[in-house]
């Protein structure tokens, strides 16, 4: 059974590639084995790395990521850290850097940092020279790798997971859990048509290779484990995952393998620790749900000792009211996926996977294939890692490249999957006008704007002057540009633009431009100047209602843009009597118009306004004195950064 899966994903795989005649994509198959010893907090590993050349190129040398080498005093992770706590940022003038950092590598002992060496390393059998630069391992290849080929990797290292700090890592005293194993393995970097990508890690994102995963590891038989992939030997492990009626048998050794196969996925995350609870539900489609969460009584103590007062009456100053509240909590968890998913699947596009796993651990939140980790029950923190399974583990953009397009469109599609979750519905209009259901996210960006710490959201992730510049640029920002990109096409165009995206760029690594082809095949307007604008600068956006006047039977209003970003306007007349009329003003750089999306409006197109003119006069047969308010924009899409001048309400 387990080589007939491996094949079908081979063809599935090869299907794949082949419908991509312009973006070949290079393809892994990882073979891990690994001994943990949970007395140490060290492992070896020995892994066997499948490697395709799907370019046009010859490799010459390889570059792989060792991501728990940035856990060492000095390290360029701990170093960007501490600098970051000398910026002050916000009108608190507060430290830059991220509270779950700050210096506390620079304080790990030799038992707590982090590090993964190297042992061996062959390529088809031969020993390859090597060297370390902290986080990436450069392998100069003896012979080259010709396009179309493939090679076997065969390497052993030995690692130390180190005390949390960051996603990764071993006893957080807020979870409780002893593992949150991501980062973990020695990951070959991706080359695409940009050429190798060995980002050292010292801050956030990520970007992988596409391939099969069979990992297998042997660990203490009192921890639970979750993680990516299919467990494959279930009725052996047992602990919630076994068969119904199925009663495992009890191990006559100190210790567990468990196995597990991820097929098409780009990473590989897994969590262990003895005091896990394990739940789980079968959808009818016959994907697995699992929740993985601590439910010990030290764990509970710690986090309600760390409460204000103000807080621990919510609970009656009782800690176990509040271990009880914390264990409902993780309870809500399968049913709000339940409920959630078939909207998802509609809205979104189908989840291929046989299970997810939403396991407790880390730091916060953080998505991988098939599993997330989060380390509180907080269902908007559930739902939005969720969501990253179809823009960066299907998708995989360049996640430290195009951050916002990860995080921005997560958040984008998480916001309408908790109102979902909350109403049972996600209301898209008001009274005929079309709803912003992110109008957090336009004050975060707003606030950004202010805050005159805006860089361009071109800038790498790592490479942002500062964390809240980033936060807001990938999450806020990329937010924004999609629910305003609804403004500019209309919403119902851009919602049906996501299904596509989803359904004909999965497992093909998308990038902006390729977003933006997709939208203007499908709407036939021209867009990239929105890219140009939104992305590539931080031109803003204003306008205002400049004047209106009475020519003979003729209401003229002007609108003056007073940002450096142009943009079409949407402009709303209400009458006295609560008659409405709608007025439009494409844009010259679009070459066309959105469709009416307005319910019960009229709505009048004008000739483009050319976007090198700073004013445009509409005309309206409604009587001057008739008008009692003109807007700019009435669905609040449009990210003007001053909505004051946009309505004028008139007294008469």
């Amino acid at each position: 059974m387990k080589y007939y899966i491996i094949t079908v994903v081979l063809i599935a795989f090869t299907l794949i590639v082949n419908a991509q005649p312009n973006r070949w994509q290079q393809q892994v198959n990882y073979t891990i084995d690994v001994n943990f010893n949970v007395n140490t907090n060290q492992y070896t590993g020995n892994q066997k790395l499948v490697y395709t050349n799907n370019s046009p190129d010859t490799l010459k040398q390889l570059f792989y990521h060792l991501y728990f080498n940035a856990f060492q005093p000095g390290s360029s992770m701990d170093m960007r850290s501490q600098r970051q706590g000398t910026i002050g940022v916000g009108s608190r003038n507060t430290p830059d850097w991220d509270a779950r950092v700050t210096n506390r590598i620079a304080n790990l002992k030799p038992n707590e940092i982090g590090y993964q060496k190297i042992k061996t390393l062959t390529v088809n059998g031969v020993a390859q020279p090597f060297s370390v630069s902290e986080t990436i391992l450069q392998v100069t290849l003896t012979k080259p790798i010709l396009p179309k080929t493939s090679v076997t990797i065969l390497m052993n290292f030995e690692a130390q997971v180190p005390l949390q700090v960051r996603r990764s890592g071993r006893d957080n005293p807020r979870t409780g859990v002893r593992y949150s194993m991501s980062q973990w393995y020695p990951k070959l970097c991706e080359y695409d048509y940009e050429g190798w990508h060995p980002t050292p890690y010292v801050a956030r994102e990520f970007y992988g290779i596409w391939g099969n995963y069979q990992v297998n590891i042997t660990i203490d038989k009192n921890y639970m484990l979750g993680g990516t992939g299919n467990l494959l030997n279930p009725n052996q492990i047992g602990m919630g995952y076994q068969a119904d009626g199925i009663k495992p048998p009890r191990p006559s050794g100190n210790t567990l393998t468990w196995q597990f196969n991820a097929p098409m996925v780009h990473d590989f995350v897994w969590a262990a620790s003895p005091n896990y609870t394990h739940d789980k539900v079968k959808m009818p489609n016959g994907t697995e749900l699992h929740v993985l969460y601590t439910t010990d009584n030290e764990t509970s103590a710690y986090n309600y000792n760390a409460l204000p007062d103000s807080v621990k009456a919510k609970y009656g100053y009782n800690n176990s009211n509040y271990y009880d509240a914390n264990i409902a909590a993780w309870k809500k968890v399968l049913p709000a996926a339940q409920k959630v998913l078939p909207y998802i699947e509609k809205t979104f596009g189908a989840y291929p996977y046989k299970q997810y796993s939403f396991i407790q651990g880390g730091d916060g939140g953080m998505e991988y294939p098939m599993a997330t980790l989060i380390a509180t029950a907080s269902l908007g923190t559930v739902l939005h890692e969720w969501m990253h399974t179809w823009y960066q583990m299907l998708l995989a953009t360049n996640e430290g490249q195009y951050a916002w397009m990860d995080e921005g469109f997560t958040e984008w599609a998480s916001n309408l999957v908790s109102e979902y979750y909350q109403n049972g519905d996600v209301a898209l209009y008001n009274n005929g006008v079309p709803i912003n259901n992110h109008i957090d996210n336009y004050k975060g960006y707003y606030n950004l704007v202010k805050s005159g710490l805006e860089e361009p959201l071109t800038t790498h992730a790592d490479q942002f002057n500062t964390n809240y510049a980033y936060s807001n640029a990938a999450y806020n920002k990329g937010c924004v540009f999609l629910e305003q990109l609804g403004y500019i096409i209309g919403g119902p165009q851009r919602d049906s633009l996501m299904l596509n995206y989803y359904n004909q760029w999965r497992y093909k690594h998308p990038n902006p431009v390729d977003f933006l082809v997709l939208a203007q095949k499908q709407t036939g307007l021209q867009l990239q100047w929105y890219r140009n604008f939104f992305v590539n600068t931080t031109k803003t956006i204003d306008y205002k209602i400049d004047s209106l006047w009475q020519t003979g039977n003729t209401t003229k209003i002007r609108i003056s843009r007073i940002g450096q970003m142009p943009m079409p306007i949407d402009v709303l007349l209400t009458t006295k009597d609560g008659k409405r009329e709608l007025h439009n003003i494409p844009l010259n750089l679009m070459y066309g118009a959105k469709p009416a999306e307005y319910i019960g409006l009229p709505n009048k197109i004008y000739t483009p306004w050319q976007w090198t003119v700073p004013t445009y006069t509409i005309e309206t047969n409604l009587p001057l004195g008739s008008i009692t308010i003109v807007e700019i924009d009435p669905s609040q899409r449009l990210s003007d950064v001053e909505r004051k001048n946009n309505k004028l309400e008139l007294t008469w």
